[in-house]
This record gives structure tokens, C-alpha cells and sequence, in this order.
């Protein structure tokens, strides 16, 4: 037995190590599990996908490196990242938005035409952020009182907002925008050499990820998704938190689809096709796992800059159009089973250090 020391008060404290060299040899036992802590961020294992992809397509093509070509490619992931933001969110609750391209597109076209009309670029801005917002708590109502899935009301909306896009703009492109407005040439360009909407997405990423893993919302959304009848039983209400986070991932596919305008001048009605399944891979990319419980932000927004790498990439490498989509599927898929095999490692690993 190891007897304690007992100061003059006679309270009991923690025995001495028996020498420097036992002191030494405990904190070297505890280095490798801190070493494996160190490297288990979030977003490791997208991160080094995407170095290792660049670098590989850089060995082969030397030009993709240009500084220009890297910020095109950045630029092209911000309005999926965006989406792929709030997507995490409703995976961390087991929940999935299919509408939010949908959603993206007329925020676009609905912006375009209000300002057309004569409303000023920034106003009409706004409410197009304020439209996203509304059509995400048109599907959390419908969720509610029609008492279905979210990934069904939302297939559902997927086709009603992108119909209505294409009333609205009668299947044209809505163009003669007011493009000398400071909307445009601010948020349609840089600041300090970088895209204004990659600054963007990059604060709304901090920011959401403060919210999840610091506030009660955030606390309620990843207890939901870890255990909904415990999250109950504790008094959190699942339908507020789950039309708070329709809502949330509405304003984010009304902020891509503000965004998307001030760059492209001009509004596609089919601009956003797509971009549900992107960001929902984005995120699943990114480590944000399809039982719940648990999301990552940054990670969601990294995935979403991998697949904009694979989409960029594939230009070099002379594949057909046809094939495009084909191969870009082929890459997510492998990466998705890299991410898969690495986290599989990473949980044999803490298991034999009793992490």
C-alpha cells in the first residue's frame, strides 16, 4: 500500500513521486495518447485529402497551382460550403434538407427580379436572405403539422421552390442588374486579394461552430441527434430545435444564394441544381457522421473545397463532359471510404491507449 504524507495540519496530500526519473518516465507514458489527441481535429483527414489531392494534381499539371486557378476553386466552393454549414446541423439531428438548392435558386432569381423592379441591390439583398429564412420555416411547418419526415417534406418542397423559380423567371435568365452597385463590386469581388465570399464563408464557419459546441441551441441540436428520447425526457422540444435548424440552413442557402448573384451578374432559374447532394456529401466528407450526435463545421466547409479540387481538377485531365459526373462520383466515393478507413484506424488506436 502507499502510504500518504500528512502535513502538519494533519490533512492527507498526494505521496511525492519516488524520484525525478519515475516523475519523467509517467509523462513519457502519457505522450502517445497525447500525441494522438493532438492529431484527431476535426477536419484532419479532409485536410490532408485535399493537400494531397492538390499536390497530386499539381505533379501533374503544374498550372493548377496558380494563385488564380486556387482562388477560382475557392470561390467555387463557398455557396456549397455554406449549404454544407447548415447540412451539418440537421445531420448532427438526423434530419436532411433536400430542398436547399432548390432554395439557393430562388433566392437567386427572386433577388435578380426585385431588383429589377427598382428595389436597391442591398435591400433587395436582404430580403432575399430574409426568403431563404422563410422557405426554411415553410418546410419546418410542413414537418410539423403534416407530421412527416423532413427528408420527405423537403423532396417535396425540392420540386415547389424550383418550379416556382422557373414561373418566376418564366425559364430565362434574369439579367440587366444594376452591376455598378457597391453590392456587386464588393461582394461580387476581393478584398486583400482574396474573394469577398470566401471571407464570408470562412466567419460563418467560426461562427457556427461557436454556436454548436458553446450555446444551448448548439447543445440541444447534438443531444437530439445522440439520443432523441433522452433529449426529451430532459425537456428539450425536438420540433423547436429541428425548425430552428430548417430555418438556420434556409438563411445560409438564402446568404449562397445573395452571394452566387453579386458573382455570376445574373440569375440562372436552374442555378443550384445539384447542390443538396453536394453539400449533404460535403458534410458527410468533412466527418460529420449520418447517426448524429456529433458535427463538424470547418470540416463540412473543407469537403465542400474537396469536391470544388475534384471538379477543378477533372478539367485537366481531358474527361469527356459526359464522364464528368461519373468520375467526380467515383472520387467522393473513395474519399469517403478513405475518411471511413482513417477514422476506423483512429478509434483502434485510442482503443489500445484506453482513450
Amino acid at each position: 500500500m502507499t502510504a500518504h504524507r500528512q502535513s502538519e495540519t494533519g490533512e492527507k496530500v498526494d505521496p511525492a513521486p519516488r524520484s525525478w526519473g519515475h516523475a519523467a518516465s509517467l509523462s513519457q507514458a502519457k505522450l502517445p495518447s497525447l500525441a494522438v489527441r493532438a492529431g484527431r481535429g476535426e477536419a484532419t483527414s479532409v485536410l490532408v485529402a485535399t493537400v494531397a489531392l492538390v499536390a497530386f494534381i499539381s505533379i501533374l499539371h503544374p498550372e493548377f497551382l496558380r494563385v488564380g486557378q486556387l482562388l477560382d476553386t475557392l470561390q467555387s466552393a463557398v455557396y456549397v460550403g455554406l449549404l454544407a454549414c447548415g447540412m451539418a446541423y440537421l445531420l448532427s439531428m438526423r434530419e436532411i434538407d433536400l430542398s436547399v438548392g432548390s432554395t439557393f435558386g430562388l433566392t437567386v432569381v427572386a433577388t435578380g427580379l426585385m431588383m429589377n423592379e427598382g428595389l436597391p441591390a442591398w435591400p433587395a439583398a436582404v430580403l432575399g436572405i430574409v426568403l431563404g429564412g422563410f422557405l426554411g420555416l415553410v418546410n419546418a411547418l410542413i414537418v410539423q403539422f403534416v407530421g412527416i419526415p423532413a427528408i420527405v417534406a423537403t423532396l417535396a418542397t425540392l420540386s415547389v421552390f424550383r418550379g416556382l423559380t422557373l414561373a418566376l423567371s418564366d425559364g430565362k435568365q434574369v439579367t440587366g442588374l444594376p452591376l455598378e452597385s457597391s453590392f456587386f463590386t464588393l461582394l461580387g469581388g476581393k478584398t486583400f486579394g482574396v474573394p469577398t465570399s470566401v471571407w464570408v464563408l470562412i466567419l460563418i464557419a467560426v461562427v457556427l461552430t461557436l454556436v454548436l459546441r458553446f450555446t444551448p441551441f448548439g447543445y440541444r441540436v447534438r443531444s437530439i441527434g445522440s439520443n432523441p428520447d433522452a433529449a426529451t425526457f430532459s425537456g428539450i422540444s425536438i420540433a423547436k430545435v429541428r425548425m430552428q435548424a430548417l430555418v438556420l440552413i434556409g438563411l445560409l442557402a438564402g446568404l449562397s444564394g445573395v452571394l452566387g448573384l453579386a458573382f455570376f451578374t445574373s440569375g440562372d432559374p436552374n442555378i443550384g441544381t445539384g447542390f443538396e447532394l453536394q453539400a449533404i456529401a460535403a458534410a458527410i466528407i468533412g466527418g460529420t457522421p449520418l447517426r448524429g450526435g456529433s458535427a463538424t463545421v470547418i470540416g463540412a466547409c473543407l469537403g465542400a473545397v474537396l469536391l470544388s479540387v475534384v471538379t477543378s481538377g477533372l478539367q485537366y485531365f481531358n474527361i469527356p463532359a459526359n464522364w464528368s459526373a461519373f468520375a467526380t462520383g467515383g472520387v467522393i466515393l473513395a474519399a469517403v471510404a478513405l475518411d471511413s478507413l482513417v477514422r476506423r484506424r483512429r478509434r483502434r488506436e485510442s482503443a489500445k491507449l484506453g482513450l
